[in-house]
């Protein structure tokens, strides 16, 4: 671990434990406004016994939701998760005082904490944000590859949330000479395309040498070396690459927690699920339940469940198109339901049925499988797990993400894959509900790729 590393690990720890010092503050306070100078102490006692298992819990869950990772957000990023933390903090500490039989925690103090520690941590965390943007500065990007990919990436940096990375540069042929021309007007190189092995291994020396940063696409080549095992043998050291494969016995785990935890959210989703029938039976015609057939785990096809979201009619002529941003096709309580998700609530009983699980690939038609494994040889991979619900590309991506972005994010969820994992997206799953761009169409105006004028190109 070199000493960034350690440094930034040491940021990371001081921020936390201010969180947690401000969360007890908020607490204390709030019984302090409920109670005046007289708490009663059993109130205080119940607390007091139940606030070792609080803050781990608090901390928890804002590992989970990546609060402290700060390259990727924006302000409203931060509003948005600590809202949704307090909330799911509220729920959490009536189940510990419930579990531990402190039964003198007040409902009352609760809702004031929620208002105070937000408002509080939402403060804070805007100041080390703003913080944080002043003294890391803005890491200067030069980009190499194919004029394509170029563009691509230069258009995906500037719809960034904040500018922690700028492209300044851009190179699409002569690389090794740009770069070593330039070397002392950027940080950081991307690789946006296949690189010839000799040339590339010449642009790392020289790279590493100046103690800049390399930035690599997800090409298949790269995602095969992600997840490795270093094995010994002899006097000889080996990286394994790992397959784009769940294990068996973490496949029977996963598997065991989508069924019991798609019983728990039908339950609970019940009343939801009933209202939104309702709507859709009142204010358009056609079947509540809308069928389409999919694809999930080993190529097989299945019937996904989702409520009708557009009208009965909607590919009549137009034949199998995707969704695109203002769709004409969707009816009036289509768009706040899809806005909300609530039209992917009955996929619940297809990951009850074995069809999907709750995390994993989003299901695709069977006519667009076809176009994309002619387009990427390699799209047959996401096929070697369910479908799901929500996904790492529903979570890190965006909803228009053209479907080659979405299957290298895929294919790293494949490849990282663990429990926690699918516990940290389905918990930033809550966060794309509020999140516009993440559950924006494909305008048209943005199929027309070109490089932004303030970039420099070196050719």
């Amino acid at each position: 671990m070199n000493q960034g590393e350690k440094f930034s690990k040491t940021k990371k720890f001081l921020i936390g434990a201010v969180d947690i010092i401000l969360f007890h503050i908020s607490i204390l306070l709030s019984f302090y406004v409920q109670f005046g100078q007289n708490i009663p102490i059993r109130n205080i006692i119940t607390y007091t016994n139940a606030l070792p298992y609080i803050m781990i819990l608090f901390v928890i869950l804002n590992i989970l939701f990546g609060v402290y990772i700060l390259y990727n957000k924006s302000i409203t990023d931060f509003i948005y998760l600590t809202i949704i933390i307090q909330l799911l903090m509220m729920i959490a500490i009536m189940a510990v005082t419930f579990a531990g039989r402190w039964f003198a925690f007040p409902r009352s103090v609760l809702l004031i904490s929620f208002v105070i520690s937000s408002i509080f941590l939402i403060v804070w965390r805007v100041i080390i944000f703003r913080v944080y943007l002043k003294y890391s500065g803005t890491k200067r990007v030069m980009v190499i590859g194919d004029e394509t990919k170029v563009i691509s990436a230069a258009m995906n940096f500037n719809q960034a949330k904040n500018e922690r990375h700028k492209i300044e540069l851009v190179a699409i042929d002569r690389y090794f000479k740009h770069i070593k021309e330039n070397i002392d007007n950027f940080d950081i190189v991307y690789l946006a395309s296949h690189v010839v092995e000799e040339e590339k291994i010449k642009i790392f020396d020289l790279l590493i040498k100046n103690e800049k940063k390399v930035f690599l696409n997800t090409s298949f080549e790269n995602l095969m070396l992600v997840n490795p095992n270093i094995m010994n043998i002899e006097d000889e050291s080996i990286i394994e690459a790992s397959n784009f494969k769940i294990p068996a016995e973490d496949g029977l785990i996963k598997r065991i927690i989508d069924f019991i935890f798609s019983i728990l959210l039908i339950i609970l989703a019940s009343p939801f699920m009933l209202v939104t029938a309702v709507l859709i039976k009142l204010t358009s015609k056609g079947p509540i339940l809308y069928k389409q057939v999919r694809i999930t785990k080993d190529g097989k096809e299945f019937n996904v469940l989702k409520f009708r979201s557009m009208s009965a009619t909607a590919e009549k002529d137009s034949g199998p198109v995707l969704a695109a941003s203002n769709d004409v096709r969707v009816t009036t309580i289509g768009k706040y339901i899809r806005a909300l998700r609530i039209d992917e609530l009955p996929q619940l009983f297809n990951v009850l049925k074995g069809d999907m699980s709750v995390v994993g690939p989003r299901p695709e038609r069977p006519f667009f499988v076809d176009q994309f494994q002619k387009e990427n040889k390699y799209y047959y991979l996401r096929h070697n797990v369910r479908a799901g619900i929500t996904g790492y590309a529903q979570v890190y991506g965006k909803y228009a993400t053209d479907f080659n972005s979405k299957l290298n994010f895929d294919l790293l969820y494949i490849k990282k894959y663990s429990i926690l994992l699918d516990v940290k997206i389905m918990l930033q799953t809550i966060k794309i509900l509020f999140d516009k761009v993440s559950s924006k169409g494909l305008d048209e105006d943005e199929v027309t790729k070109k490089m932004p004028e303030n970039i420099k190109v070196l050719k």
